[in-house]
């Protein structure tokens, strides 16, 4: 059966900063009729921090990371409830995951977080993500679960990632665009050209959403989330919001794991050579192709490569402390830095 992510916005949710019943009323019947046609549907949804604003009579929103954190706990409690609410309507159930780059970034608990949302489909559950903003304080400031919804599309193996926002989608100067290709930095500057009526902060992210998907092999689509039966006429195939298209060439599960999900603790700098027996031989890093080390990193954790010129080549994980690669860079040793196994060339 197709599997579908849907991520829903604060201002779609929460346009007033309160949680619209009406729009969750429709959406869940949206929901309900996909999944009557086959679809298994996966929601990605903002909304706790308003959520406990409203709860707690906030008039406008705090700068306070820690008052956030706290709304956070507070307001999640509410929007399942409201969630909820509207599913028991149709005697149907939802199941509620929050996850940390933490959890993407160790394997183990990564496959754990999908086997939970296999058997709950399995259940005919709507599994309801959000990040924890209780601990994870950046997420509270960056991203706005875009970034979580592309991880979580290829987490699942969706074919098709819907981002809901206020604006119709990606806007040029010469209006909506219809579809992309290819996200590259002509592309990107739209997100911070675009006149100010339609663009928002997590324009960008969104564009950063959409690029992992494609090196998945997902479709993404970022349209208006305030259009009546919006994913329903986009699954039709109606010609709604942004589409984005998958790239051709998708690179294997592992690394698309190193190259998404993995935190990057420092960077490795390379010499022509290295960089050569990389990209067109297939080969490991060596010693003695590396000229510099930033960040400080143990064996095991992700980090960047980038050549002389400070371009990134890939990123992959290393077998060796940045405490000993510095000790060991430039020697003509035979020992691998990062075996070609755990390197993957920059799919960004």
């Amino acid at each position: 059966m197709k599997r579908i992510v849907v991520k829903i916005g604060s201002s779609v949710v929460a346009p007033r900063g309160k949680i619209d019943e009406g729009f969750v009323n429709s959406f869940i019947k949206d929901v309900i009729s996909l999944q009557k046609q086959g679809k298994k549907i996966v929601l990605v949804s903002s909304g706790a921090i308003a959520c406990g604003i409203d709860k707690l009579g906030f008039k406008k929103r705090p700068q306070s990371m820690a008052t956030l954190m706290a709304l956070a706990s507070i307001g999640q409690i509410a929007l399942m409830d409201i969630y909820a609410k509207y599913l028991r309507k149709y005697k149907k159930k939802c199941a509620q995951i929050l996850l940390t780059w933490d959890d993407f970034n160790d394997r183990r608990r990564y496959l754990n977080a999908r086997s939970t949302i296999e058997k709950l489909l399995e259940f005919k559950i709507l599994p309801i993500i959000n990040e924890n903003d209780t601990v994870s304080s950046e997420e509270i400031r960056f991203g706005d679960n875009d970034r979580l919804s592309a991880l979580l599309s290829d987490l699942i193996g969706a074919k098709t990632l819907i981002i809901l926002s206020d604006v119709d989608g990606l806007y040029s100067k010469e209006g909506l665009v219809r579809r992309v290709d290819k996200i590259d930095r002509r592309i990107m500057s739209m997100a911070g050209r675009a006149d100010e009526a339609y663009t928002s902060g997590g324009m960008v992210t969104k564009l950063e959403a959409a690029k992992i998907a494609a090196s998945s092999g997902i479709k993404t689509i970022i349209a208006n989330g305030r259009v009546k039966s919006i994913v329903p006429s986009i699954i039709k195939g109606e010609s709604l919001g942004t589409v984005f298209t998958p790239s051709s060439s998708i690179a294997r599960a592992r690394k698309r794991w190193i190259a998404f999900s993995r935190k990057k603790r420092g960077r490795i700098f390379i010499d022509r050579g290295a960089r050569d027996a990389l990209l067109s031989h297939n080969r490991s890093l060596l010693a003695v192709g590396i000229t510099g080390v930033e960040g400080n990193f143990i064996k095991g954790d992700a980090v960047d490569v980038l050549d002389n010129e400070g371009k990134i080549v890939g990123c992959g994980i290393v077998d060796y402390s940045s405490e000993e690669v510095r000790k060991i860079k430039g020697r003509k040793l035979v020992r691998e830095v990062i075996h070609r196994d755990n390197f993957t060339a920059d799919v960004l």
